[in-house]
């Protein structure tokens, strides 16, 4: 009997006092990040980074480390302190009638948000779409500086799992591909972590 998950809910790997996202970077950027733990240079703090708690969905997005410019798969480690400051401050990425009082207001609130959250359909081993939510945290301006200079624990490259994985989906292995998957879990939302950004 299969397990039915609420629409919207952060899956993620997570410790009492962090939280594992994923992001995939050309490897001028990747490589140098996972080796020293931080980014290099290279990585603009003035740019918007999206970070994904879904192991999944990333693969979804970057093709398996396979993607031009996403060949190297980062898992990055935060203080969970600051992915919740990050939610707490987020704006939803689009206008919801009903939702936002008008779509004026939800435009100044996005323009005043250090971070903004999107809700793209979850995927499975054969990333297809799932009824449910997998989330995308969207950081600018104090929120990518403070992610990029103050939350990170870790950084590690990923792009090894990433293909073995893939190997054993296209194996039709997809038990061992399970196995092999990060432990993704419920993340706490209590005192309202999601109020403004669940419809």
């Amino acid at each position: 009997m299969s397990v039915v998950l609420p629409k919207y809910q952060i899956r993620a790997l997570h410790t009492a006092s962090t939280v594992t996202v994923y992001q995939a970077y050309q490897p001028a950027i990747g490589v140098p990040a996972a080796r020293d733990g931080r980014f290099p240079e290279a990585w603009k703090r003035d740019r918007m980074t999206w970070i994904k708690p879904s192991f999944l969905w990333m693969m979804y997005r970057c093709g398996w480390g396979l993607k031009e410019g996403q060949q190297t798969v980062l898992a990055v480690e935060i203080r969970r302190d600051g992915f919740e400051w990050a939610l707490r401050n987020a704006c939803l990425s689009h206008y919801v009638r009903g939702f936002h009082a008008d779509q004026a207001s939800w435009e100044r609130e996005l323009r005043q948000a250090p971070t903004r959250v999107q809700w793209d359909p979850e995927r499975d081993l054969r990333l297809q779409a799932l009824p449910h939510r997998s989330l995308q945290l969207g950081l600018s301006g104090e929120a990518a500086r403070r992610y990029g200079d103050e939350w990170i624990v870790s950084v590690r490259d990923v792009t090894p799992l990433a293909h073995r994985i893939h190997a054993l989906v296209r194996a039709g292995n997809t038990d061992a591909a399970t196995a092999e998957l990060p432990e993704e879990t419920p993340y706490p939302v209590g005192g309202g972590l999601l109020g403004r950004v669940v419809r």
